[in-house]
């Protein structure tokens, strides 16, 4: 819980650092940006200004200034109308097409009257002695303000990129950090197991020399040995079990005769199987321990009340279904997306790892995959279970 406490905050500091970021980042640009496009109008003004001396000159006007102002633009674009909409002449403007500069100027034509349209124009009054005759020095963004308003979003990508790839080494971080204990637990467990059950065999061995003929000697044995088989399951949580062809339909009955033998009288359980033998990739011991889990909780849910538990066999053409049918108090809506995470449990007591132990049994150990495939508050819970089939030689 601890873990869990410090990863969910320092995922609320990323994501808070991430934002702050993006908005200071997003401030700046557009400060920057607005800066910029207030320049480069003045820069047209004085530019227009230019266009306009050009055009009023006289034979013996000196334009050296007027041209220096004119040629030194070599990065706004602008295109420059006269009273009519047609083009008079442009720069920078890498769109404009036409094999002469007749066609270019045509081609000018129609983006210059958007960009009028748009507002981003000067109008120069010329002294010609028309009346209304002017032109218009229509301009875009240049290269480099188009570059910057874009440059905040790629900076927000880049953020988001990095803010998620934090928070998914925390998730691994934490996954990496319950399997240890997942796995520190379990040998831990068998571990200490491992001392009372050999004492317990080596007391069963006394008592059955000693009194042969005593029918309870033998079941005591049996118990035995179930623990020991029980600290053989938790000791290999945490090792690759070895997966071999195995007959489900034995796996199953012989659950199903454990637990009704262990379950109240009032609880049936049943076996639903195929005729025919179906063969999948599993570890015995480990899979048992998967359905004795499901029909444990299963007689949890039911409780006092009559029921029936059945365990049901599907041969599918490639995988082996397993399906857990009982007929308890079923789950709610709200917690069916919580029923294998560790901890969760709607009982007074337990510690709510039985079904989290389960999923990882079939989904890591044996590839694979288990779920709620159908669940009625007081009508019952079915669990699903597909296994890949054994490929049997010839």
């Amino acid at each position: 819980m601890r873990i869990s406490y410090n990863i969910f905050h320092v995922k609320i500091f990323l994501v808070a650092a991430a934002l702050i970021v993006v908005a200071f980042s997003l401030t700046v640009s557009h400060s920057l940006v607005m800066g910029l496009e207030h320049e480069e109008r003045s820069r047209m003004g004085v530019w227009a200004e230019a266009m306009r001396s050009l055009n009023n000159a006289g034979e013996n006007t000196d334009l050296s200034l007027v041209l220096k102002v004119i040629n030194e633009n070599n990065s706004i674009p602008v295109i420059v109308l006269d009273s009519h909409g047609q083009c008079q002449t442009f720069r920078n403007v890498p769109e404009i097409s036409g094999n002469t500069y007749n066609d270019s100027l045509l081609s000018a034509a129609p983006i210059g009257r958007q960009w009028q349209q748009a507002g981003r124009c000067i109008k120069i009054n010329l002294d010609s002695g028309i009346k209304g005759d002017y032109i218009a020095v229509c301009y875009d963004d240049s290269l480099l303000i188009k570059r910057l308003s874009w440059y905040p979003y790629v900076q927000l990508f880049v953020v988001l990129l990095f803010v998620g790839i934090g928070v998914f080494a925390l998730m691994a971080s934490k996954k990496a950090e319950e399997n240890r204990v997942w796995v520190g637990l379990s040998k831990e467990t068998a571990h200490q197991l491992g001392t009372p059950i050999s004492s317990l065999m080596a007391w069963t061995e006394m008592l059955r020399e000693s009194y042969p003929d005593d029918e309870f000697i033998p079941e005591m044995s049996k118990d035995v040995d179930r623990l020991q088989l029980i600290a053989d399951r938790f000791s290999k949580i945490g090792s690759l079990p070895e997966l071999k062809a195995t007959v489900v339909n034995d796996t199953v009955e012989h659950v199903v005769q454990y637990m009704d033998r262990r379950t109240s009288s009032r609880i049936e359980m049943r076996a639903e199987l195929p005729g025919h033998d179906v063969t999948a990739m599993m570890n015995g011991s480990l899979f048992e321990w998967v359905l004795e889990n499901l029909s444990k909780n299963a007689a949890d849910a039911i409780g006092t009340e009559r029921g029936s538990i059945t365990i049901r066999l599907i041969d599918m053409p490639d995988r082996a279904a397993i399906e857990v049918q009982d007929t308890g108090k079923g789950i709610k809506k709200k917690d069916l997306r919580n029923v294998f995470r560790p901890g969760f449990t709607t009982k007074k007591r337990g510690w709510g790892l039985g079904l989290s132990l389960a999923r990882r049994i079939v989904e890591e150990y044996h590839h694979g995959r288990i779920w709620v495939k159908a669940s009625e508050p007081g009508r019952g819970t079915t669990f699903r279970i597909e296994l890949k089939k054994a490929v049997l030689k010839a």
